[in-house]
């Protein structure tokens, strides 16, 4: 009998991240369909505030609240992890595919013989055995994978695969659960967080993005999207690409290792479409897409695209909307 999913709750800097949102809008369309309870996980110090918040979206909420819990930290979350997964034996346990899930996810399913997928864009359950979909090289090729048969798995969920519905109707119940008798550990240490330098704009706010990538071709040609972009009141952004060159600041990036939007319209010139952007931005309202190479992954989650030279698409739509 399956019985239960439980969701790692992802926070930084006092706030619970959209992964775990994402993850629980997962979970809760599974366990409708599959009768399984949803669960959330909370390890932390004095943020009860955060712990209720999850409630509006599970069936219950762990909190397992430790000094040793107050920020991330590998090999704490590894022991803390271990001892509530023997305990419970969940069907299914979540963790974002982040940074931070990166860096325990392996260690877990080694620690506790779990089969593990890492970077799942969808899941599904069929006749008991886990389904999930991920993308491989550089997201044009979507795999199927069919688990062998288990009564326990562990995946890590791409960000940017679901929608974050904080509010899904529900009135879990918190329980306090005691954190493992642990002695000090001294392989690592948390620090401090580096906050991010100030940003000359907010992609994230914008309601239309232009975003710019590989194909731009050179500095040179920036100006060019950025009148385009002026002329329909957009914000101008980038794949990593057009950041790592430095031809844009590192702030207008868009996806996994940029950021994470959903404006009104995207339009995406010159961008293949690569998942690792596509994570950053799938869930735009609208997605126009530009792009010379008619197999570009970006058509694949475009709205409406165009297999056209940017250079030609731009000057006449800045006209068009400049005579307006």
């Amino acid at each position: 009998m399956m019985g239960e999913i439980l969701v790692l709750a992802e926070q930084r800097g006092g706030e619970l991240r959209d992964i775990t949102f994402e993850m629980l809008t997962l979970a809760n369309g599974l366990g409708k369909e599959h009768g399984l309870t949803v669960t959330a996980l909370f390890l932390g110090h004095g943020a009860s505030d955060l712990a209720h918040k999850l409630t509006r979206a599970c069936d219950t909420v762990l909190v397992m609240d430790n000094p040793e819990l107050a920020n991330y930290d590998a090999d704490h979350y590894l022991i803390a992890m271990d001892e509530v997964i023997k305990d419970r034996m969940p069907f299914l346990t979540m963790v974002g595919n982040t940074a931070m899930g990166m860096d325990i996810v392996p260690a877990l399913a080694a620690r506790l013989s779990l089969p593990l997928v890492t970077d799942c864009v969808e899941v599904s359950i069929a006749e008991g055995r886990l389904e999930i979909l991920r993308q491989i090289y550089g997201g044009k090729i979507n795999a199927k994978l069919t688990m062998k048969p288990s009564d326990r798995y562990l995946i890590s969920l791409r960000t940017g695969s679901f929608d974050a519905e904080a509010e899904q109707a529900k009135s879990g119940s918190l329980e306090n659960v005691p954190a493992p008798s642990w002695t000090k550990l001294r392989g690592r240490k948390f620090l401090t967080y580096l906050e991010a330098e100030l940003e000359d704009v907010d992609i994230g706010s914008a309601d239309i993005l232009v975003s710019i990538g590989r194909g731009i071709g050179k500095p040179e040609n920036i100006p060019l999207a950025q009148e385009f972009a002026d002329s329909i009141g957009a914000t101008l952004s980038c794949s990593r690409p057009v950041a790592d060159e430095q031809w844009l600041p590192k702030s207008r990036q868009v996806g996994t290792s940029g950021k994470t939007v959903r404006p009104r319209l995207y339009i995406a010139l010159g961008i293949s479409g690569a998942y690792q952007h596509q994570a950053g931005m799938k869930n735009s309202d609208t997605i126009i897409a530009v792009n010379t190479d008619p197999k570009a992954p970006i058509f694949n989650i475009a709205h409406y695209g165009m297999v056209a030279d940017m250079f030609e698409v731009m000057p006449k739509l800045t006209e068009k909307f400049a005579e307006k």
